[in-house]
């Protein structure tokens, strides 16, 4: 287990559960999304889409939990 830097503690989700779920890639990411990984990275990068990424040694990960999240919102907006 690595030890956060006191700067990286900010990535850690709220709901600590989230940890017990594996992290999906970006790639993984956007395969469940049904988007580009581009796509993916220009939401995080601009803020468009909340998917509340987070990074673990300089990659980007998604919670599957997150990510449903973010679908269920997007119906309720329909």
């Amino acid at each position: 287990m690595r030890i956060l830097k006191y700067s990286e503690r900010e990535n850690i989700p709220d709901d600590l559960s989230l940890l017990d779920e594996p992290l999906l890639d970006r790639k993984q990411a956007a395969l469940f999304l049904n988007v580009s990984p581009g796509t993916l990275a220009v939401w995080d990068c601009t803020g468009r889409r909340d998917l509340r990424p987070f990074k673990v040694d300089n990659r980007v990960r998604y919670s599957k939990a997150n990510l449903i999240r973010f679908l269920n919102e997007q119906l309720k907006e329909k």
